[in-house]
C-alpha cells in the first residue's frame, strides 16, 4: 500500500502542477481567482485524477492526457464540494481541516467560485493542451455535462437533501449514490474509452465499472463518517446521522454495510481482473478505498 500511496501522491503533485500553470493563463483582474483556488488546492488526494491515470494504463491512454483530463474533473469535483458545503446544502463549515470557501469569504463568493471551477473544467477538456481530434473532446465535454447535471451529480445531490428524514429504500438510497458520487467516477473511466476512440459498448463498459467504484467510495465515505474521528477525517462526523441522512449506514446498521461493501469491492475486482493484465494499480486504488480513514 505504501507503493500505492507514493503513485498516488505523484499523480496529485501532477495534476496540481497542471492546474496551477492553468492557472496562471487566466485574468488574474479577477478577484474569484483565489477563493477558485482556495477551493481547488485544499488539500484533496487527487484521487478521481488518479481513477484516470488507472484507467488510462489499461487502455493505453498517455500520462499527460490522463492528468489534463483527470484536472478538469478534479475542478468539477471541486465544484460540487463547495456547493455541497453551503448553508442551504449540508451546512458545513469545515473541508480537510480547513474553512469551507462560504466560510473563509462569503456565502455569494462561494457560489460563484464554484460555478467558475465548473465552467474551467469544459475550458480544460477544450483547450490546445489536449492533444485530441475535435469531435473526441466535444464528446468528452457532452459526456461530462450529462454526468454532472439533472441527471447525474446535481440530480444526486437533489436527491440526498430531500431525501432527509424519510424512509428510503436500498434500491433508491443506491440510485441517489450512484448519480450523486458514482457519475463522475463513472466518467473518470469513460473519459479515457473516449479518449481512445473506444467502440460505445466499450465505453458503455468503462462507465459501469466507475459507477461501482463511486459506489463504493460513497459508501466508505458513509462509514467513516458514521465511525471516523473527526480530526483525522478534518471535519465534524456522525453527521449523517443527525441529519436524517438516507445512507446505507443508516438503513442497514454498520456492520451489514462493511458487508455490502466488501462484495462490492470484490465484484468490482472481478470485473477489473478481466480488463487488461495492466490493471493492478486500478485494483490497488479499490484496497485503498476500502482501507481509507478519510
Amino acid at each position: 500500500m505504501s507503493k500505492f500511496l507514493s503513485k498516488l501522491n505523484i499523480i496529485a503533485k501532477n495534476t496540481n502542477s497542471y492546474l496551477k500553470k492553468f492557472f496562471l493563463k487566466q485574468k488574474n483582474s479577477s478577484y474569484l481567482l483565489f477563493p477558485m483556488k482556495y477551493g481547488i488546492f485544499s488539500g484533496g488526494k487527487r484521487f478521481r485524477s488518479a481513477i484516470v491515470v488507472n484507467t488510462g494504463k489499461i487502455l493505453g491512454l498517455e500520462y499527460k492526457k490522463s492528468i489534463i483530463i483527470g484536472s478538469a474533473i478534479e475542478c468539477m469535483h471541486s465544484y460540487s464540494l463547495i456547493h455541497d458545503d453551503l448553508p442551504s446544502m449540508d451546512n458545513d463549515e469545515l473541508r480537510r481541516g480547513k474553512l469551507t470557501v462560504h466560510k473563509k469569504f462569503n456565502e455569494f463568493t462561494a457560489i460563484l467560485a464554484g460555478n467558475s471551477l465548473l465552467t474551467l473544467a469544459f475550458e480544460i477538456l477544450s483547450g490546445k493542451d489536449l492533444k485530441l481530434p475535435h469531435n473526441y473532446k466535444n464528446e468528452l465535454i457532452k459526456t461530462l455535462s450529462k454526468c454532472s447535471g439533472q441527471a447525474g451529480l446535481a440530480g444526486g445531490q437533489y436527491s440526498d437533501l430531500t431525501f432527509e428524514n424519510k424512509k428510503i429504500t436500498k434500491r433508491k438510497i443506491i440510485n441517489m449514490q450512484m448519480k450523486k458520487t458514482g457519475e463522475l467516477f463513472g466518467f473518470c473511466c469513460e473519459s479515457v474509452a473516449i479518449a481512445k476512440g473506444a467502440s460505445f459498448k466499450q465505453r458503455k463498459k468503462f462507465k459501469a465499472l466507475g459507477l461501482s467504484i463511486g459506489l463504493l467510495f460513497q459508501t466508505v465515505d458513509d462509514l467513516i463518517d458514521y465511525s471516523g474521528d473527526s480530526i483525522t477525517v478534518g471535519k465534524p462526523t456522525k453527521r449523517d446521522k443527525k441529519k436524517g441522512k438516507a445512507t446505507l449506514v443508516n438503513l442497514l446498521g454498520y456492520k451489514k454495510t462493511v458487508a455490502f461493501a466488501e462484495n462490492l469491492k470484490k465484484n468490482i475486482d472481478s470485473q477489473i481482473k478481466n480488463l487488461s493484465p495492466k490493471s493492478n494499480d486500478l485494483l490497488d486504488s479499490l484496497d485503498f478505498i476500502l482501507k481509507r480513514k478519510f
